[in-house]
């Protein structure tokens, strides 16, 4: 009698689909990571120095693990560029946002385009100077941004095709933005020790440190056969409107169903065009567009033991928190204390269930991208996106179910 009274507790608490989830990992362990693409093939190309010992982490322990994908192929995806290198820098949110884009004019015009990642860089870097003067030198200047920064320089100074502007010289192999941000920076710090708060001059000479290391931007470029503006290129030929696409966070620090600020440094703009859902309104969202033939720009957390670069997988383990009591209160709690912050942004470009388990395919510009048996791609289970993922961006049409119940 007893065990039947604690079976029909357990199933009025935890009902069949939850008990049924992802057998987690139960086990972590200290291990030291193998070199990996960026040890390899990106520090090499630049910076010619003895090897650095890798230090030992806290791994979950994912051997054994069921109801795996087994590639990319066992996904249903959409059509994206196959996945490029970010190189030695932080731009992954101008990564993960442009290959976004270049899905969504695929999908809107049919038309196969690379865009060039750099240029929306290099102008996101030229507002923040701007706004460095204005504010007096309170603005966090880093390699770091959010996506929707690059619809947002989308809609101020236009796009480039990749090929009129690959940002970096062409023998250089990858990117590396170390020692341009390091001279930017230095200059930034002397104009405010100095109070030389002249914009023009200021945004002239990060212009310059940038032209040095990135080249300069075109002003005019020719696609079949016609000339376009950065401005001309993105209305005309590309077809595509900076303002159909919508940020979503999920924060019980601010009203649901109410536009707020993504608090992150990386919004460093101060943003506040996020809508905040509830998480099983956000969670529905993400699935819901991938289901229904859109791809999804997603940025969060990718510093976790369940995060594994080697295998390409990235699950929550059970000894962080069982998947049964995954919700808007252990989300928030990780979010309070920073245990979740938002590393990385990558692109949701696919879908699949393995037995009751779903699965997403992301593609990802970041070295550890690349040390998977997918290069370039990563599959993240349903319970890692609910809570470690904290800001998505999609197409407004992908979204009319939750905007339509918030825009009245």
């Amino acid at each position: 009698m007893r065990q039947t009274i604690i079976i029909f507790a357990i199933s009025m608490f935890f009902p069949f689909g939850i008990i049924t989830a992802q057998v987690q990992p139960q086990k972590g362990r200290y291990q030291i990571p193998e070199e990996g693409f960026y040890q390899k093939e990106i520090k090499p190309s630049f910076e010619k120095t003895e090897k650095t010992p890798l230090q030992k982490r806290f791994t979950a322990d994912i051997n054994g693990l069921k109801h795996l994908p087994e590639s990319q192929e066992d996904f249903m995806f959409y059509w994206h560029n196959p996945p490029e290198s970010q190189g030695n820098t932080g731009t992954c949110w101008a990564y993960a946002a442009t290959s976004f884009l270049e899905s969504e004019i695929f999908r809107l015009t049919q038309k196969q385009v690379r865009l060039s990642e750099m240029y929306f860089v290099y102008m996101d870097y030229v507002e923040r100077a701007k706004a460095f003067v204005r504010k007096r030198g309170d603005v966090y200047f880093e390699h770091g941004s959010e996506a929707n920064a690059v619809t947002r320089m989308l809609k101020m100074h236009g796009a480039l095709p990749f090929d009129a502007y690959p940002g970096k010289a062409a023998n250089q192999r990858f990117h590396t933005h170390d020692a341009m941000m390091k001279e930017m920076k230095s200059f930034l710090q002397n104009v405010k020790h100095q109070n030389l708060w002249n914009e023009t001059l200021v945004v002239e000479t990060i212009k310059d440190i940038m032209n040095h290391y990135m080249g300069t931007p075109p002003k005019v470029v020719e696609v079949e056969g016609t000339a376009f503006s950065p401005e001309s290129y993105r209305d005309e030929y590309l077809q595509i409107r900076a303002d159909d696409f919508f940020s979503f966070m999920s924060t019980k620090s601010q009203n649901f169903n109410e536009m707020a600020a993504l608090v992150e440094p990386d919004n460093w703009w101060g943003g506040d065009n996020y809508y905040n859902l509830p998480l099983n309104d956000y969670a529905g969202l993400i699935d819901d567009a991938v289901r229904n033939g859109f791809t999804v720009c997603i940025c969060g957390d990718v510093t976790e033991p369940g995060h594994n670069s080697r295998k390409g997988i990235s699950v929550v383990p059970s000894f962080d928190i069982p998947a049964a009591f995954i919700n808007q209160d252990a989300r928030e709690y990780r979010l309070d204390n920073h245990a979740t912050t938002d590393d990385h942004c990558m692109h949701l470009v696919g879908v699949t269930d393995v037995g009751t388990e779903t699965w997403y395919l992301i593609k990802d510009s970041g070295a550890g991208g690349f040390d998977g048996p997918d290069k370039g791609y990563r599959f993240f289970h349903e319970d890692y996106v609910r809570l470690k993922m904290m800001n998505v961006m999609i197409h407004k049409n992908a979204a009319k179910k939750v905007l339509d119940d918030i825009i009245k």
